[in-house]
């Protein structure tokens, strides 16, 4: 990384959130209706900050299959017959087709909405120098916008939410989200303007 490129991306990391089956197919227990129109983005985003030398974070949900960690207005999916969305070692959980976690990637694995919440992630990144974020996935009101607010709180110097490589359940959801992150100092570039900084 001693590049004048991979020196003005040295403190930053990429946060992928949840782009797990149960969350992006159709059919999931617990689809995000416009999740899957940014799996390519997705792919895209790991794509440019690999050529960059910026570290990969995949935050990923797995839960008890018996419900155990699973917040409590979500218990009664966990019951007998009932799907059991991203349960530990169950298809669901696994990323979606096109989404790897390759050797050097770091996979981080949460049972609340933000990332940063109960887990190791911002002393994993404080280790690791990392002082800037670009966060992407789903969903935009939950698990995004909980570890963006907690990004802020934890005084990132740049936090960054790339606007078509995360999604909501509808494009007014993903919006007026987006318009909240972007008033406490979040930046919000398309994937293109990202590429091109």
């Amino acid at each position: 990384m001693g590049t004048e490129n991979g020196d003005k991306w040295s403190k930053t990391a990429v946060v992928v959130i949840d782009m797990q089956k149960d969350f992006i197919l159709p059919g999931a227990p617990m689809l995000v209706r416009d999740g899957e129109a940014i799996v390519p983005n997705v792919i895209k985003t790991v794509e440019v900050a690999r050529n960059r030398g910026i570290p990969i974070i995949w935050v990923v949900r797995e839960h008890d299959p018996l419900g155990r960690d699973v917040e409590l207005f979500r218990r009664h999916l966990y019951g007998d017959g009932k799907p059991k969305p991203t349960s530990k070692g169950c298809v669901g959980a696994e990323l979606v087709d096109g989404l790897l976690i390759q050797e050097g990637d770091y996979k981080l694995v949460k049972t609340r909405f933000s990332a940063f919440f109960n887990t190791n992630l911002h002393s994993y990144l404080q280790g690791i120098g990392v002082t800037n974020l670009v966060v992407i996935g789903v969903q935009t009101p939950n698990c995004i916008r909980q570890t963006v607010f907690d990004a802020v709180a934890l005084d990132y110097q740049r936090v960054t939410v790339i606007i078509d490589a995360t999604a909501a359940a509808t494009p007014d959801i993903h919006i007026a989200n987006i318009f909240d992150m972007k008033n406490v100092g979040v930046a919000t570039p398309t994937l293109e303007e990202w590429c091109q900084s």
